[in-house]
């Protein structure tokens, strides 16, 4: 077994705030938001859900197999989105997956939704006129299929795995990569998620069962950039956004051996099942998984510079997250970004993106701010609610938490 920690050689994202990653980072440290009306598709009279994060259209003059030809049977926009944070993410890190590399290279790319705008698409043709679907609506809406893609692009033919987290997706697929890497059954592995979920039926479903975003009764609704704001008095659910990241890991031998520069490490991890409720936290599961992934690093809480939350701007969700860390950190609680604050929630993208602009900050010795804060006496963080903040970090706690009790949470090293 490999017991060093994997290293980390690049990274590329999209999200509501943009798809260039010095673009986004800007945005996201001059404390902008990228929440705004819904536009995906037209909104019946009464419809509940009127905001949320949209990733703008990508040009793909500079990219050839995100053209139109080689893309018409990959109608969810979770491909060709996947494909172009690999493409980036791996251009960043200098690495060439040529033939002799790639048995070697694991895929854990996944998705939370996949392509089912896909499947509901067909389905209500199927339904309106009889329609048959086209060959490609299944493997469109089969959920590994996009980590199957991300192989297919890339040539990598090492182990491959789409673990599915719900919002924990992202951080699940960097453990898996490490896993691979720590068991010798890899030397790389490609790690991240993609979510595109503005469908519909979907956002239906995340108003009905008191997720997304509602204004109270009888209450104007907020302007869509104030919508979001985790750990606030006033936080009334979630954003759905969209997005995709990806993040190149590598063993500290293989970056060696290529040339390979590299800055930040995975360095603990740890994921624990809250066996409680499908939607509501476990604050005990909660608070082991925090503890474990930092026991995991070999540190002591007291050497966490910063956290990155889950934060998804949910009343319950907000205020487990926040009694584990008071917990957790003998009430001595680092500083506390919650990037949902800018960014609504991309479901199983989410963890790898808000991932990414953890390990920027760390770069850039950054925290990026909680916009939209409004202080909940029930809730004593400082949220970095003044705007971004300079701050050197060593080590950094990442959480993540998921729909069926999924819980990830991740430590990352500045080692350079």
């Amino acid at each position: 077994m490999n017991k060093d920690r994997p290293v980390i050689l690049g990274y590329d994202l999209v999200s509501p705030l943009g798809t260039d990653l010095e673009e986004q980072w800007k945005r996201a440290a001059a404390g902008e938001s990228g929440v705004g009306e819904l536009t995906r598709f037209p909104l019946r009279e009464g419809f509940p859900v009127r905001v949320a994060g949209q990733v703008e259209e990508i040009d793909v003059t500079p990219y050839p197999f995100l053209r139109p030809r080689e893309m018409a049977h990959w109608t969810s926009p979770l491909f060709k989105h996947a494909l172009l944070v690999v493409h980036r993410a791996l251009k960043k890190a200098g690495l060439v997956i040529a033939p002799d590399v790639a048995p070697r290279v694991a895929v854990t790319f996944a998705s939370a939704i996949g392509g089912l705008d896909a499947l509901i698409e067909a389905d209500r043709h199927l339904v309106a006129s009889g329609k048959l679907p086209q060959p490609f609506m299944n493997p469109n809406s089969c959920i590994n299929m996009v980590g199957g893609k991300v192989a297919i692009f890339t040539g990598a033919t090492g182990p491959i795995v789409s673990g599915v987290t719900a919002c924990a997706t992202g951080s699940s697929s960097l453990i898996l990569g490490a896993m691979f890497i720590a068991q010798g059954m890899a030397d790389v592995a490609l790690c991240g998620a993609a979510d595109f979920p503005l469908i519909e039926p979907i956002l239906a479903g995340f108003a009905t069962m008191n997720g997304a975003y509602r204004p109270r009764e009888g209450e104007a609704p907020l302007p869509p950039a104030q919508v979001s704001c985790p750990f606030s008095l006033s936080r009334r659910g979630f954003v759905v956004s969209e997005g995709a990241g990806c993040i190149v890991i590598a063993s500290r031998a293989f970056a060696a051996a290529h040339g390979l520069p590299f800055a930040t490490e995975l360095a603990g991890w740890a994921m624990t099942a809250d066996a409680f409720h499908a939607v509501a936290p476990n604050p005990v599961t909660v608070r082991r998984c925090m503890a474990e992934s930092i026991r995991h690093a070999g540190i002591a809480p007291a050497d966490i510079a910063a956290v990155n939350a889950h934060a998804a701007s949910t009343k319950a969700g907000d205020q487990v997250e926040a009694d584990a860390l008071r917990t957790v950190f003998a009430g001595r609680i680092p500083p506390v970004s919650a990037n949902k604050s800018q960014l609504g929630h991309a479901m199983g993208a989410t963890s790898a993106i808000e991932s990414i602009l953890a390990i920027e900050g760390m770069r850039r010795g950054v925290l990026l701010p909680t916009i939209n804060h409004r202080r909940d006496p029930a809730i004593e963080l400082d949220c970095v609610a003044e705007g971004a903040r300079d701050a050197d970090q060593e080590f950094v706690l990442k959480n993540a938490f998921g729909f069926g009790g999924c819980n990830a949470c991740l430590v990352f090293r500045r080692v350079n």
